[in-house]
This record gives C-alpha cells, structure tokens and sequence, in this order.
C-alpha cells in the first residue's frame, strides 16, 4: 500500500492505533505507580512509605495488564516489526522485564517481613527505577533507528548499538516524567506533610520533565530526515509550534495548582495531558512507519484474515478491560486512609 499523507483507515492502521493506545495507555497509569517506587528514595520514613504504597495497592497489577497487550498485539499483529525491535532492544527489554519482576515481587513481600524491610524498600526502588529507565531507552533506541537487512528481513546491526547517548537521555527523560506523574498522583491521593513534601517535588519535577521535553523535541528531528520535514517541512512547523505551545498551556495550569490547595486533581491531569500530547508527538514523527524509517505498518502487518480475526477477539476483551480498569479507579478514588491499606 503506497503511503500517504492522510491516514487511511483499513485493518493495518485500526491495528496500529490499537497498539499505540495500549502502550499509551500503560505509560500513564504504570507510569505514575513507577515514579512512585522511585520516590520512595526520597521519603524514608516507614509510614510514609506505607501510605505511598497503599495508595496503588488496588490498581497497580492491573495498570499492568495494557503493556501485555501492546506487546502481544505487535506480536500478532505486525510480526515482521516484532522480529526486527526485540533483537536490537533485546537488553534494555530483558532488564525492563526482570526490573518489573522485582519490583512486583518486593510489592508483595515487604508486607510480609519487618527484618527485610528495607531490602525489599531497595528492590522496590531499583526495579521502579530500572523499569522507567530501560523503557526509555527502548524507547530512544527505536526512535533513532534500527539497522536491518532488508532482502534478509531480520536485524543486521550489533548487540549495543541502542546505548547512544540519545537514548540514556531519553531513558532519564522518561524516568523524570513517571517521578513527576507521581508525584502529582500523591498529591492528588495524601494529605498532611507528606501531600506537601510532594507539591514541591512535583514543582521541580515539573520544571525538569518540560526541560527534557524541549531536549527531545529538538534532538529527535535531526535523527531521522523523515522526522525533520514531518516537523518543519512547510505548514508543519506551525503543527509543531501547536503541539509546544499546548505543553506549555498544560505545564502553566500543573504549576498554577500546585499552589492552590483543594486542586488536588488538576495537577496529576495536566502532568497526564502532557505525556498524551508528547506520545502523540512522537507516534506523528514515526507514522507510517513502525521501525523508522525502514519498514512501514504495511510492510509489517499480518495477514488481512489475521487481523480480521485478532480484531473480534480485541473488540471484544479491550472493552472488558476498560470498563474493570474504570471501575477499580472509581471504588478506590479519594484520598487514602493513613491508618488503613494494604496488608
């Protein structure tokens, strides 16, 4: 299928969109209980520590859930694509896997012991920590490129080529952003001293994730020549000078009610809204492409009655999952009770 500038919306693209919407959909809710295990570093004390667990207890596994998703719809449903990135991101994957398998196990079981407390507080700590990063430089190392042996179909390039210092600035990026998502997910959950100790941080974390975010956008059209005519080729620069100035209108609303109390909503949605807007940013650089830019989705895409029959099965279980992700956030929404939770 010739590419276009318009979106055409046959199986290959639904299928995108529905692979795109469930990352996009991982990164804002896993995102956030990530950044907490990264702020547990800074809030050492154990009953603090306890209230910032307990306030995802309900909804953490489940968050969860979109990444099996993502990962399996790529599977199914562009396996050529599936082929090419894992080899080459076959590091910061694994250690985003076993950093995930830490980090939920040490969730469990720092519950269960008083002695190894602290152990488990570290691992916590170290998989949230190394789960964000790996996911950005996966990330990163997509965006950049992947070297591949067309007439081959299969990866051609080494087993480092993702650790550039792009994708390390990438995966702290993404790192900042989770911190700065819960923080405002704290601040939106707690109360007292520990709702103010994170109105500040997400104050500096803010500050932070809007810097990264102009490092980004300005580094990643030079990567590709694809990205920099997508971005400043003709009227798209005033797109781009859109998308900047949207940021910026949401990142003046997140630090306007981090000074106003009682708007303890408004700053976990602008943090939300930015991560939205800079995902679909980068979805925009990459269209139409899936292994930029070597390979579009139609070049990667399954056959039509694959994806015709993975579409009955996903129109079917994505509903599900929303409607219990929806209703698990609904019965525990407010704030935490600081003398009850998870046990």
């Amino acid at each position: 299928m010739p590419i276009a500038d318009g979106v055409s919306f046959d199986l290959t693209v639904i299928w995108a969109f529905i692979i795109a919407f469930a990352v996009l959909v991982y990164v804002v809710l896993d995102g956030f209980d990530l950044g907490l295990g990264m702020l547990f570093a800074v809030e050492p004390e154990g009953h603090d520590r306890d209230v910032m667990m307990n306030s995802v207890a309900p909804v953490w596994d489940g968050n969860e859930t979109w990444l099996v998703l993502g990962g399996g719809g790529l599977f199914a449903a562009f396996p050529l694509a599936y082929a090419l990135i894992l080899p080459a991101l076959y590091v910061p994957i694994i250690v985003m896997l076993l950093a995930l398998i830490f980090r939920g196990v040490a969730f469990e079981f720092r519950w269960k012991t008083k002695r190894w407390r602290p152990v488990w507080d570290l691992a916590f700590i170290g998989g949230s920590t190394m789960a964000a990063v790996a996911q950005g430089v996966a990330l990163g190392g997509l965006l950049q490129g992947i070297d591949i042996d067309k007439a081959a179909r299969s990866y051609s390039g080494g087993w480092w080529d993702w650790l550039t210092p792009f994708t390390l600035m990438v995966g702290l990026a993404v790192a900042v952003g989770y911190m700065l998502l819960g923080a405002t997910w704290l601040v939106m959950k707690t109360e007292g001293r520990l709702q103010e100790r994170m109105r500040g941080r997400a104050w500096l974390l803010g500050l932070a994730t809007v810097a990264f975010m102009g490092v980004v956008s300005l580094w990643t059209p030079f990567l590709q020549d694809g990205y920099y005519s997508r971005w400043f080729g003709g009227w798209n620069i005033v797109l781009a000078a859109g998308v900047a100035a949207m940021v910026g209108l949401l990142a003046l609303g997140m630090f306007r009610t981090l000074m106003v109390r009682h708007h303890d909503y408004w700053p976990f949605l602008c943090a939300l809204g930015m991560f939205v807007l800079g995902f679909a940013g980068l979805g925009y650089s990459m269209y139409p492409y899936i292994v930029p830019v070597e390979v579009t989705i139609w070049e990667a895409a399954a056959p039509e009655n694959s994806q015709i029959f993975m579409l009955v099965g996903a129109a079917v279980l994505i509903p599900i999952i929303l409607s219990y992700t929806a209703y698990s956030y609904w019965v525990f929404r407010g704030k935490i009770d600081p003398n009850e939770g998870y046990h």
